[in-house]
């Protein structure tokens, strides 16, 4: 199993962030560098990251502050 976040602006397209994009063991460990790295990939033109388990989506969240 591969974690790995997919990243879209607003209308769901999909955006590659400049870092590329990054796998994870575990679904803690994207967690984690999701929580690190959120303000910077808003920085970078990404509304929404989705999280995903190899092909299967896990959930969805906005990166924009409530």
């Amino acid at each position: 199993m591969v974690w790995t976040w997919r990243y879209e602006k607003k209308d769901g397209t999909v955006v590659t962030p400049p870092g590329g994009e990054e796998e994870f063991a575990g679904q803690g460990d994207a967690e984690s560098w999701i929580g690190e790295s959120w303000k910077q990939l808003l920085e970078d033109g990404v509304d929404t990251a989705v999280l995903l388990d190899d092909d299967r989506v896990i959930y969805s969240m906005s990166l924009h502050e409530s």
